[in-house]
């Protein structure tokens, strides 16, 4: 409780002068503080000093904390100190380890891949080698989350590994040095057609941008791109401006944010887009935040088109305050809003978060509840062509593709969660990475050539039933077969080559909104017939 009521007293002290304030609170407000901080600290007094058990202090203020914050709205939030490390190493962009892909197989720690360039790579470990010892500790049994604490570290540092590898008679000893491993933002980049590209962007960290011209780079000049933001949950706000700006002309405004105790400010492009062609931006409920910035701007400037589904309505801004151990609080100041002045946050009743992820759930399934909120929703104009937009939270889509809600993935899903299809994978591979390589020397051999065959799906459902995941009367065993055969060719696709490689293999065989967006920007007159349809 000590460190709650800090925390209070701390966010009262110093609200005067954090940047961008722009009003303080008044002596009433501050008086009324100060006296409840009083009573709260006189609670907390009588708690430990007369409670029949010992309590666990730490335990009772982190709970008093999610408890305040969940009160208020969806998305303030407490982060413990652990969480907080993980999440720093994924917006830096890096984390400094041994640089392998692994899994956890029969017990036993297993390499499923190597980062090129990275130390594991370097020193010559191997997919599929098994780590049964780290540093001198035995390694059989431990945890996903015990593996990773055994082998990151500060860079420079050394671990020891003993590995034993398929063919050798006697164990590996390596002695690894640690070193920065790279978390990437962008999953994919590659020219689909000789006029359009696709990248795929899964959050905004430090590295995205950077990370995005090169994926541009990479695909080299097109007329199209196809931006893909679907599942991304947004991130860093610099990260989503800059690349809207890659698209947008100079002093277009981007995003502003309002809020009771900050200015109001608006977030301009500072130089013209690199990029002038056709842009079809992918969207889906899991896209949020950042992705929805992005796609409100382009939407607004009527600079591209957005296909998919509606976005998830986050548009709260969070203001970060470090706790002295390590953890942390976010506390929403302000909202966004785009460019023609519309609200990204859904609306929400405070307290009541089953209610606000309810809306979120049937926005997604149910066709009749989407257009009755957009019927009773604010109607705003694009900027440039006039189209209306609803601003009923979230970022609707130009071109709506629905869920299909007729398909059963319930049997896939399953085997899916239980982390079975990977560890399917993995074992395949293990046996038949050499063949593989043979008959597959690269990524397009492997695309013409490679089938999942009914012997691979057996050995698939067999799995699943010796860890008692069997087939149910309901199971659409059609549909399950079909998703089989693309799903586990795109995974070893990736294990083999990258993620890029298994994009490119679910775009092209099983992928609506891509197939879409391909459409829309190759078909002659079809991008601006989009656009003039939906100007009023």
């Amino acid at each position: 409780m000590k460190r709650l009521v800090l925390l209070l007293m701390v966010v009262a002290a110093t609200l005067s002068f954090l940047p961008g304030v722009a009003q303080r609170p008044s002596k009433q407000q501050q008086q009324e503080m100060e006296e409840q901080l009083k009573k709260f600290n006189q609670f907390y007094f009588y708690l430990n000093a007369m409670y029949v058990d010992t309590l666990d202090n730490e335990n009772l203020v982190e709970r008093a904390i999610v408890d305040m914050l969940s009160d208020l709205d969806p998305h303030s939030a407490y982060i413990t100190a652990e969480d907080m490390k993980a999440e720093e190493e994924s917006m830096q962009g890096s984390f400094s380890g041994i640089g392998i892909e692994f899994d956890i197989l029969n017990d036993t720690i297993t390499v499923v891949n190597t980062i090129a360039g990275g130390p594991s790579a370097v020193l010559g470990v191997q997919p599929n080698d098994k780590i049964i010892e780290v540093d001198g500790v035995n390694a059989i049994g431990v945890s996903k989350t015990d593996v990773r604490k055994m082998l990151r570290g500060e860079k420079g540092s050394i671990v020891t590994v003993k590995i034993v590898r398929r063919g050798m008679l006697s164990p590996l000893n390596f002695k690894i040095v640690r070193d920065e491993i790279p978390i990437t933002t962008v999953d994919a980049a590659y020219r689909v057609t000789p006029k359009t590209g696709y990248i795929k962007v899964n959050r905004f960290a430090h590295t995205t941008m950077e990370e995005f011209e090169k994926g541009m780079e990479q695909i080299g000049e097109v007329e199209n791109l196809i931006l893909d933001l679907r599942g991304n949950s947004g991130g860093l706000l610099n990260q989503a401006i800059e690349m809207s700006e890659y698209f947008l002309s100079k002093d277009n405004v981007i995003v502003s944010t309002e809020g009771r105790m900050i200015p109001t400010t608006e977030y301009y492009s500072e130089r013209d887009g690199k990029f002038k062609g056709k842009v079809a931006v992918l969207t889906d409920a899991a896209s949020a935040s950042g992705s929805e910035i992005v796609a409100g701007a382009l939407q607004d400037w009527d600079r591209g088109v957005i296909i998919g589904r509606t976005t998830f309505g986050k548009g709260l801004v969070q203001r970060q305050i470090d706790l002295f151990d390590g953890s942390a609080v976010r506390i929403t100041i302000a909202r966004y809003h785009t460019p023609s002045g519309r609200v990204i946050q859904r609306p929400f009743e405070n307290g009541d978060a089953s209610g606000y992820y309810a809306d979120h759930l049937k926005r997604s399934y149910d066709q009749k509840y989407r257009d009755s909120v957009n019927m009773n929703a604010p109607q705003y104009k694009t900027l440039r062509l006039g189209r209306t937009v609803y601003g009923s939270g979230g970022i609707s889509p130009d071109v709506e593709i629905a869920i299909d809600t007729t398909a059963n993935y319930a049997y896939w899903n399953r085997l899916v969660t239980a982390g079975l299809v990977n560890e399917y994978v993995n074992k395949v591979l293990e046996e038949k990475r050499d063949r593989f390589a043979r008959q597959y020397p690269d990524f397009d051999t492997f695309s013409k050539k490679f089938s999942v065959d009914e012997k691979m799906m057996d050995g698939l459902q067999k799995l699943g039933e010796k860890n008692n995941i069997k087939i149910e009367p309901t199971d659409d065993m059609d549909f399950t077969k079909k998703c089989m055969t693309i799903h586990l060719k795109a995974l070893f696709a990736q294990k083999l080559w990258d993620t890029t490689e298994y994009y490119k293999i679910i775009n092209q065989m099983d992928d609506e909104e891509f197939k879409a967006a391909l459409e829309l920007l190759e078909t002659p007159g079809q991008y601006e017939s989009v656009l003039s349809k939906t100007a009023q």
